[in-house]
């Protein structure tokens, strides 16, 4: 089977594609068909050495694909099942094994890619708006990178739970992406104080929570645009980690309240995993949360993938494609996946998370779902339309 190894840290370059055995299922265990990967900062702070991994490793934390075998006392699961999974290593490859507990079945209605897709940014999205902070209706929240993948459906989540948001973004395009996903404020930060606009938007009291994924060049003038009282929720360090502060500030600035969670401590056990992935599962089906799939590699390209993560290009969820099975290959797919959209057959840059039947089928290997024609329309949204492969493609 194929893998991505790192025998060193550094850069993207040290990403290198093995031949490996395939792995035996223990107890309690699963091998997983791996279909799709989610692409993770978390696997970049990795591969830099950031946060420390036994070498070599394969890196990669998220993943769906199907059931391939069973290791003793495994219940509840067979054969063929669909599933999707986080938090566990060794997702860069053909195969996985994954612990029993931490699988997730795929329902009927969301496919492999969208439910890959929404596992650990989905997850993460939810106890930050959940739990972390426990958003409330009419709190006022600040959300940077909310244009990103977690940053969208954090979005999302936030106006569900009735709150206002304030978003902020590098360019005019992600600022009407975070729009779409019901922003009521947008600051481009590139060319706007955020903290002034912040005070200003809120009459000078500033925000309930701040969702700081940035880090260290946010991290300051996000305390300042808390109000007191106000919670700081650091979940990431895209720009680097935060320098250590004194307590005393918090103090200064109202009480203030900051925490540094990270999703491994809010599914710590089957029972939460399940219950905030079968939520999210839910409002895909409901058409209440769109899953953005930005862009997708084939897995030799993974060093390719994390160049394109570290540049802050995407707007939406990056994936590897591990073209399983039957797949034919193909070269690395340039599309956004965004359920509910018309497809721009001009350009073939995007279509709806639901899949076309033969992309399914020829890219990832599985049939396409027999629901597509009956599929419930999501407001304000289109039902998808397309031909494909777009006239004149291989």
């Amino acid at each position: 089977m194929r893998a991505i190894r790192v025998h060193q840290t550094g850069g993207p370059e040290l990403l290198q594609l093995e031949e490996i055995d395939l792995p035996q299922p223990g107890p309690g265990e699963v091998r997983v068909m791996i279909r799709a990967v989610g692409v993770n900062f978390i696997d970049i702070y990795n591969r830099k050495g950031q946060y420390k991994s036994e070498l070599p490793y394969t890196p990669g934390s998220e993943a769906g694909g199907e059931v391939h075998a069973l290791g003793e006392g495994v219940e509840g699961l067979a054969v063929g099942d669909p599933v999707a999974y986080a938090m566990h290593g060794g997702a860069y490859a053909d195969y996985a094994i994954v612990p029993a507990w931490k699988l997730v079945p795929i329902p009927p209605g969301v496919n492999t890619m969208t439910a890959t897709a929404a596992m650990l940014q989905g997850m993460t999205a939810h106890y930050l708006s959940h739990d972390a902070y426990c958003i409330r209706s009419g709190d006022t929240v600040l959300i940077h990178a909310a244009a990103g993948g977690t940053g969208q459906l954090l979005v999302q989540m936030a106006k569900l739970r009735g709150g206002r948001v304030i978003a902020t973004v590098s360019t005019e395009e992600k600022a009407a992406l975070a729009r779409e996903r019901g922003a009521d404020e947008v600051i481009l930060y590139t060319e706007q104080d955020f903290e002034a606009e912040v005070k200003r938007l809120t009459g000078g009291r500033g925000v309930h929570a701040v969702y700081d994924s940035v880090g260290r060049d946010t991290f300051h003038k996000s305390l300042n645009c808390l109000r007191p009282r106000g919670m700081m929720v650091l979940y990431g360090q895209s720009s680097g980690p935060v320098e250590p502060i004194d307590p005393q500030l918090l103090n200064q600035k109202g009480a203030l309240f900051l925490t540094r969670p990270s999703l491994a401590h809010y599914a710590a056990s089957r029972e939460e995993i399940r219950e905030r992935a079968g939520q999210i599962f839910e409002w895909i089906n409901n058409g209440e949360l769109t899953v953005r799939i930005d862009k997708t590699f084939p897995l030799e390209e993974a060093a390719e993938a994390h160049r394109y993560l570290e540049a802050r290009l995407s707007m939406g969820k990056v994936l590897l494609g591990t073209q399983q099975g039957r797949a034919k290959k193909l070269d690395q797919i340039d599309r956004t996946i965004d359920r509910g959209d018309v497809v721009d057959e001009a350009s073939w840059e995007s279509f709806p998370a639901s899949d076309p039947p033969s992309i399914r089928q020829e890219a990832w290997g599985r049939p396409g779902p027999p629901h597509l024609s009956t599929r419930r329309r999501p407001p304000g949204g289109s039902l998808w339309r397309s031909r494909w492969p777009p006239a004149g493609s291989a």
